[in-house]
């Protein structure tokens, strides 16, 4: 069986198996004993879920990571590997994550006399709860690691692409909640009462202005609204209405800027109107800056493998892995997978055969980034 069929088969299996955020106990097992099957030595961090193995030897040691968790979606793909697991799908590309720094791993374990080091190699779980890189981290998984390299699959690039910038890259994730409380009434006597539901409406239109009018245009900053939850009932107008959403931006000054209207405007909106609105924000993932040096080198090695390689747009997404960056440089790739469908889509079908080059792409990147130490 070739490299490129076995990554694959491993893939369709991870697949057919997904599991949420700090569940990935059978991944983990899997992960585990393919390393081992192939002669990969794993290292002994306590960690529920997820795995740490390591190649070579020597000082210098360059690490590269890989997610491993679904996302709560019921898959709607058409595939023979469609998810077993109900309302659990590889929605995000995990699973070719995986697949990939597996394969980069075996490939290296071939090299492993050349390398002028080590290699670890990460296996992380929970990147969709946002917590796990900074659980690898307490584990102690950075100790002695100069430079770290991770990626994702992107459905918007062909196979065979590559992206990815200095700097900035992926964005401040906050998550907000305002819970506005009025009182409750009859439907046909809102006099009586102070509506919730009509000032949650109203507010979800104010809060935009915010965006669009007090932020430079120059600056990327969207705030959206997703869930507004009110009432039970068809003649009652209920006393509370939670709305729930998320921000995104890229610079931390206008990130907390933005917080903080946000919060006045609620609070002079609520005093207009005789009503409460409580506040409530969520830090996600901060701001994902990839190191100038090795995002170069990044792309300096992706298009010596024969990849078309692009200057990444910026990205308002969240991503994990900036934890690891505000320990230590490195750089966060994108690689195409031309899928019809987007990340998180229910019909979402990367196409696997970037797997076995995106593998050799990265072994060939930690043994050069451990030359270049």
């Amino acid at each position: 069986m070739s490299l490129s069929e076995q990554l694959i088969r491993w893939r369709r299996e991870l697949h057919q198996y997904p599991e949420l955020s700090l569940q990935e106990v059978d991944t983990t097992a899997r992960i585990r004993d393919w390393l081992q099957s192939g002669g990969i030595s794993l290292l002994p961090y306590e960690l529920k879920t997820g795995a740490v193995a390591e190649v070579g030897s020597g000082d210098k040691v360059i690490a590269l990571r890989a997610d491993i968790d679904a996302l709560p979606i019921e898959e709607a793909a058409s595939v023979p590997f469609r998810s077993l697991n109900a309302g659990v799908m590889h929605a995000c590309g995990h699973d070719i994550h995986t697949s990939v720094i597996l394969g980069a791993a075996l490939l290296l374990k071939q090299r492993e006399a050349q390398l002028a080091g080590r290699v670890r190699i990460l296996f992380q779980p929970a990147e969709e709860s946002f917590g796990g890189a900074k659980t690898l981290i307490r584990a102690g998984v950075l100790e002695g690691v100069s430079a770290i390299f991770g990626m994702h699959n992107e459905p918007g690039l062909p196979v065979g692409e590559f992206a990815t910038r200095g700097g900035a890259f992926y964005a401040n994730v906050d998550r907000f909640v305002f819970k506005v409380t009025g009182k409750g009434a009859h439907a046909a006597r809102p006099h009586e009462g102070k509506d919730a539901i009509l000032l949650a409406s109203q507010l979800v239109t104010l809060l935009q202005s915010v965006a669009s009018r007090e932020v430079n245009t120059l600056d990327s900053v969207v705030l959206s609204v997703t869930r507004i939850q009110g009432g039970n009932t068809w003649n009652v107008l209920p006393e509370s209405v939670e709305l729930e959403g998320t921000l995104r931006t890229h610079n931390s000054a206008v990130q907390q800027r933005v917080k903080a209207r946000v919060s006045e405007i609620a609070a002079g909106f609520a005093s207009a109107f005789g009503a409460q609105i409580d506040v409530f924000w969520y830090a996600g993932p901060t701001a994902l800056v990839n190191d100038e040096r090795w995002a170069a080198f990044a792309s300096d090695v992706a298009d010596k493998s024969g990849y078309r390689t692009h200057h990444a747009d910026l990205h308002l997404g969240g991503e994990d892995f900036a934890v690891y960056l505000q320990h230590i440089p490195g750089a966060f790739v994108s690689i195409g997978s031309a899928s019809e469908f987007g990340l998180h889509h229910p019909a979402f079908n990367p196409d696997e055969r970037l797997i076995a080059p995106a593998a050799h792409y990265f072994a060939d990147l930690a043994e050069q980034a451990l030359q270049a130490l």
